[in-house]
């Protein structure tokens, strides 16, 4: 498997991904999912993302677009583009799916794959979290992790910027 044309198969299309997710449950597998910019991976992200990964048999994350993730953290954002973010997450063994998102927050992606637990690092509440009352009312669990203290894409870009 170090083949890069095969840690590509792990990037899913929504329609893919829907049809990937109708397989898997055939063999009553549980779906986890998260979501994030991921611009810089760090420490924080591993840690959280292996925590999702722990919460079900397949981890699909949603990543945002790079037009999203300038509406949400400014135009000198992403420093990393869709295709290159995606691809280091796909890379990574816990990570089961990669599927980009256009969208402010995941709730239309959320709503169409109907993960079995959805997982969110930070200091949210349950019903801050976008397409936590969908999953809930289908039956599955929203986990709120702790973010690991130190780590954070705006304080590496910070600490960059001052060397």
């Amino acid at each position: 498997m170090k083949n890069v044309d095969v840690i590509r198969q792990k990037i899913f299309t929504l329609p893919q991904l829907v049809h990937k997710l109708a397989q898997i449950r055939l063999m009553g597998t549980t779906v986890s999912f998260t979501n994030g910019v991921f611009d810089i991976l760090h420490a924080g992200h591993i840690a959280s993302l292996s925590q999702a990964a722990a919460e079900g048999d397949f981890l699909i994350v949603g990543l945002n677009s790079d037009d999203s993730v300038k509406r949400l953290k400014g135009e000198e954002r992403p420093l990393n583009d869709e295709d290159s973010r995606a691809l280091v997450l796909a890379s990574l063994i816990i990570v089961d799916a990669v599927v980009i998102f256009r969208e402010d927050t995941p709730l239309e992606l959320i709503k169409a794959i109907m993960p079995d637990v959805m997982v969110k690092g930070g200091d949210y509440t349950i019903d801050q979290v976008a397409g936590a009352k969908e999953v809930i009312a289908a039956g599955g669990r929203v986990v709120i992790n702790k973010i690991v203290e130190g780590f954070s894409t705006t304080g590496i870009i910070n600490k960059i910027r001052k060397l």
